[in-house]
């Protein structure tokens, strides 16, 4: 839930700089959101439990589904 106020927050100083002309530099906004997210998310980690051999079938499961999804979307433009 704690999400949400930065996103508020970002949509309304976005709206006030919007209405004020100015152009802000979104290069640096970006990488700096991304590292603080990759911070908070990193420090919220530590507290969860992972089961490994879990996630690795997860994540080979959903590589295989996106690549064979992949090809049949291939196949079917291209056919």
């Amino acid at each position: 839930m704690n999400i949400f106020i930065p996103l508020i927050f970002g949509v309304v100083l976005g709206y006030a700089l919007k209405n004020r002309g100015k152009q802000p530099n979104l290069e640096r906004l970006t990488g700096l959101a991304l590292l603080l997210m990759i911070f908070f998310l990193g420090v919220k980690t530590g507290k969860v439990k992972i089961n490994g051999i879990w996630l690795l079938g997860t994540s080979i499961l959903f590589a295989l589904l996106t690549a064979g999804g992949s090809l049949l979307l291939a196949l079917g433009v291209r056919g």
